[in-house]
């Protein structure tokens, strides 16, 4: 049956499996966007994969090295998730530092955790669910060469992934059913954009539009609900990530231009980051963060290619930019690119989660 783009040829449907193993539906679409869900068995993922032709990334825990991590310049701790893209990796931290949960998988750069639990992230290939014990509870497929840079849960319980090589935004549900799908026009031809730098950060707001970050372009653009310019704002930096605050303000991490920038509805800047505002932790490439209810902010400093191993990779400051916590753990973790603090309440999919 069509699965709802529209688009090419489909492909296969398994039914419900109802006992003999089987507690999940395995549907398939061959066509543009190659929209899948895996069929997940009672099994260990190890025996699954070795008695079944479905090849879906499992869970990988790296041996952790005691005291390698240092996770805070005082006395406040995170635990968290974070997706490291250099090391290719989707992990939790522990309050004291020590790595509990870890996945392998190719370029992630985005991540969240679901309120019941689970741990839904984008790699280069798509995106995919997967259970706290490992097992993947769903997964998209792009098309080769898509390389996903972002995703996002969404309040209608679908899923929000950003696509570069076809530059768009496509809503994807735990069927594969694909839902919206919106175009955008890929950056001309002359600035030399390559296809990874096209988007990078992409978030769905309340009232059903969108902020893109055109990595490349260095422009974050608003679209309306049905995918329409509203406007594209230039920005000193190859924007990686930008979110709209609960008080209408835009919160925009800039990258290579080594800033993290708050501007208002007249795009004044009027709260910043700059390369060496925080002691200890000059920005590299500012590619993350997330704004706490308490107003502090968690910031990811990527530190590839030129400094890894040298400086914390993440960190905490107030609004005063005083720094309350950082994290530094070159053992388990290169550059890490998002983060989500699990202390912190909220459903991603619905608020306030401001990441």
């Amino acid at each position: 049956a069509d699965r709802g783009l529209g688009k090419g040829k489909t492909g296969i449907a398994a039914g419900v499996g109802a006992g003999a193993g089987f507690n999940r539906v395995a549907v398939a679409c061959d066509g543009i966007g190659r929209l899948g869900r895996r069929i997940i068995p009672s099994l260990s993922p190890q025996t699954f994969r070795s008695s079944m032709s479905f090849n879906f990334p499992l869970v990988w825990r790296r041996p952790v090295v005691l005291g390698a991590a240092v996770p805070s310049a005082g006395k406040v701790t995170h635990r968290f998730l974070a997706a490291d893209t250099a090391g290719g990796r989707v992990a939790v931290a522990a309050a004291e530092g020590k790595v509990v949960w870890e996945t392998i998988c190719e370029r992630p750069r985005d991540c969240w955790a679901m309120p019941d639990g689970n741990y839904f992230f984008c790699h280069a290939g798509g995106v995919m669910e997967k259970l706290d014990d490992g097992r993947t509870l769903w997964e998209y497929i792009a098309e080769p060469g898509s390389e996903v840079s972002s995703c996002q849960p969404l309040p209608n319980g679908r899923f929000l992934v950003a696509e570069n090589g076809p530059c768009r935004l496509v809503e994807v549900d735990t069927f594969g059913n694909g839902g919206k799908e919106i175009l955008l026009a890929p950056p001309h031809p002359a600035l030399g954009v390559e296809v990874q730098d096209r988007l990078r950060g992409a978030r769905r707001l309340a009232d059903g539009g969108y902020l893109v970050c055109r990595k490349g372009e260095q422009v974050v653009e608003e679209l309306s609900p049905e995918g329409k310019s509203l406007r594209r704002i230039p920005v000193k930096g190859d924007v990686h990530m930008a979110v709209r605050l609960p008080d209408g303000n835009l919160l925009v991490a800039l990258g290579a231009g080594r800033k993290l920038q708050e501007l208002d509805a007249e795009l004044n800047v009027v709260w910043e980051i700059g390369e060496n505002d925080v002691p200890g932790n000059p920005l590299r490439v500012v590619s993350g963060f997330q704004r706490l209810p308490n107003g502090n902010t968690v910031v990811c400093n990527d530190l590839s290619p030129d400094h890894l191993g040298r400086q914390p990779q993440v960190f905490e400051i107030t609004r005063e930019k005083k720094l309350v916590w950082e994290f530094s753990d070159h053992v388990n973790f290169d550059a890490i690119n998002q983060i989500q603090v699990l202390a912190e309440p909220g459903d991603g999919a619905k608020g306030p989660v401001w990441r």
